[in-house]
């Protein structure tokens, strides 16, 4: 009977119990006993039946699928929470429907209208930023839209990010703790509030100890642009003593520069402080001082309030800044203290 369009109804006359029954078995979240479910999904194996999803979500208005937008995968961090995001909501009962848009554009309408044609319940926006339009469409769409690893200033989006201002602070403090004297960072992509956070936190603090910042040079979060960086940064007559990179992925490339390419000895002639704790930061190889990026937190809160949004049919925006810690590793001196 597989070659023929199995109804929900045959299932039930097979498996001895009613349609609803049928149907509620295979609709996340719905609740029926373990004898019905053992018994509708031997029926349904048997008969070959497989729910037609989306004719389901025309009649209940959902579709049970998350649109993520991804400006970049070249960065760790992203395609280890691309995972924790795609578990987490699949335990909630939906599935990611995954779009790339272009990191620098600023312009992500298209993908978002892409996402707005399949009948998304709502869309995570990872590392990318959305216009004021785009938001106003999706809010009259009525499908929440969670700023994930970024925040700007709208009002109508809910947020969620690490502490990127303490973040930057704790660094600046290490490093000076640590007796460094010129202290340098390597920016990201100068539109994304996480760079302007990390380097606002970070040269507040150095202003506040009495430090003036000896050198700059932008790495683009890429990392051929932070081999570049590097190279002009360490290249010179006199050079930083430390550097603050502004995430793991450029940093090592900082490290693999310095080291292999400049023969300049971590931490002994510089030290070198990444931001994310991406799992490559742990290995013998790279040994990176950093600040961790909680993303098992930051992914809960991400879909709580998604969640929030969809079962209660309100986009009541909400915010949220997780603190993580500065992870010591073997990149950077040790303050004597």
């Amino acid at each position: 009977m597989a070659s023929e369009n199995i109804t929900s109804q045959q299932v039930a006359q097979r498996a001895g119990v009613s349609q609803s029954a049928v149907s509620r078995v295979f609709t996340p979240g719905a609740s029926a006993s373990k004898k019905t479910i053992a018994r509708v999904r031997k029926a349904a194996d048997e008969l070959g039946y497989r729910p037609n999803v989306l004719a389901r979500s025309l009649i209940t208005g959902r579709s049970r699928i998350i649109g993520l937008v991804v400006g970049y995968l070249e960065n760790q961090f992203y395609p280890e929470t691309l995972e924790l995001l795609s578990n987490a909501l699949q335990e909630k009962g939906y599935h990611v429907l995954i779009f790339m848009a272009s990191q620098t554009s600023g312009n992500i309408d298209g993908v978002v209208d892409e996402l707005l044609d399949y009948q998304v319940d709502g869309i995570i926006a990872a590392s990318v930023a959305l216009s004021s339009d785009l938001a106003a469409r999706c809010q009259t769409a009525g499908k929440p839209v969670v700023l994930f690893n970024r925040t700007q200033d709208d009002e109508r989006l809910s947020a969620v990010s690490s502490n990127n201002i303490a973040g930057g602070q704790k660094v600046a403090k290490f490093l000076i703790d640590g007796g460094h004297k010129r202290i340098a960072y390597i920016t990201g992509w100068e539109g994304a509030s996480t760079q302007r956070d990390r380097e606002a936190g970070f040269c507040n603090e150095l202003e506040k100890q009495g430090v003036a910042l000896y050198a700059r040079e932008v790495g683009d979060f890429h990392a051929e642009s932070a081999r570049e960086a590097a190279r002009r940064m360490f290249t010179k007559s006199e050079i930083p003593d430390a550097v603050f990179v502004a995430n793991d992925h450029m940093a090592f490339q900082v490290l693999d520069v310095l080291r292999f390419e400049l023969d300049l000895k971590v931490p002994e002639d510089i030290s070198v402080v990444g931001y994310d704790d991406v799992p490559l930061a742990a290995w013998p190889a790279y040994n990176l001082t950093t600040v961790r990026q909680r993303a098992n937190l930051m992914v809960e809160e991400t879909v709580s309030i998604m969640m929030h949004c969809i079962e209660n049919k309100k986009n009541e925006p909400r915010r949220s800044v997780i603190d993580g810690p500065l992870i010591v590793r073997g990149s950077a001196r040790l303050p004597k203290s």
